[in-house]
């Protein structure tokens, strides 16, 4: 009984150490609520005394900058004084001519030039006005050339005119003959060919020029010379 007792007071002391520290910090929390609550935090603070506290802040002196070095300018010198000298000339008096006029200065009207005489005009002679150059004729006009002459035989073919007959004209069987004057150069080649007497048929018409103008003729001489002329050609279309 007795060691049993013992052993559950040695418990409670153990306990009792463990829980000293922590049921202190309890009791501590419960007063300073309890504090809170009944206002005696306040009125301590009101009964401790107030200390006005003033801080005033310092800025810091900034160092004056420099100023540039200033350069120094040559003055320039004064200029030098000249004293000037004026030299007085005094004037010369001029001579005193004394002149008298004379009476012919007076009453000398002044003399007008005359007009000249017919005898002082100078008139070109009769022999002068023969010799004098006469201006240049004025050209001739450029004899008109002579049209070339018409032949209408002699005519002598280097390469004969082969006409073609039109088709249409063969498929109905039209037939005809057409009258060509042909201009005819120093050289033998047609230049201009023309219809003189028309068969009736434009297209036998138009066939036979054709013709004409693919031809080279003999070139036609006279006084020993090739000259241009009009030929007279006829052309005869006919179905064999």
């Amino acid at each position: 009984m007795h060691a049993t007792t013992t052993t559950t007071t040695t418990l409670i002391r153990q306990q009792a150490r463990k829980i000293g520290p922590l049921g202190l910090i309890l009791l501590l929390h419960l007063g300073f609520f309890y504090a809170l609550q009944s206002g005696l935090l306040k009125q301590a603070a009101q009964a401790l005394p107030t200390r006005e506290v003033f801080a005033s802040f310092i800025t810091p002196e900034r160092p004056p900058t420099p100023s540039p070095p200033q350069q120094k300018v040559a003055q320039p010198a004064p200029p030098k004084t000249v004293p000037v000298v004026k030299k007085s000339i005094a004037p010369r008096p001029a001579p005193i001519v004394k002149t008298t006029p004379s009476p012919q200065a007076i009453t000398a009207a002044p003399q007008t030039p005359s007009p000249p005489t017919f005898d002082e005009v100078a008139v070109p002679s009769i022999a002068e006005a023969s010799t004098a150059p006469s201006a240049p004729a004025a050209p001739s006009a450029p004899a008109a050339l002579a049209p070339p002459k018409t032949i209408s035989s002699g005519v002598e073919y280097l390469q004969p005119p082969q006409p073609k007959y039109p088709p249409i004209s063969r498929r109905i069987g039209e037939e005809g003959r057409v009258i060509l004057r042909v201009l005819i150069n120093d050289k033998g080649r047609p230049q201009q060919v023309e219809v003189q007497q028309t068969s009736g048929i434009s297209r036998l018409d138009e066939a036979g020029r054709q013709a004409v103008l693919g031809a080279l003729f003999r070139p036609h001489i006279d006084n020993g010379q090739a000259v241009a002329v009009y030929a007279i050609v006829p052309i005869r279309f006919q179905l064999n």
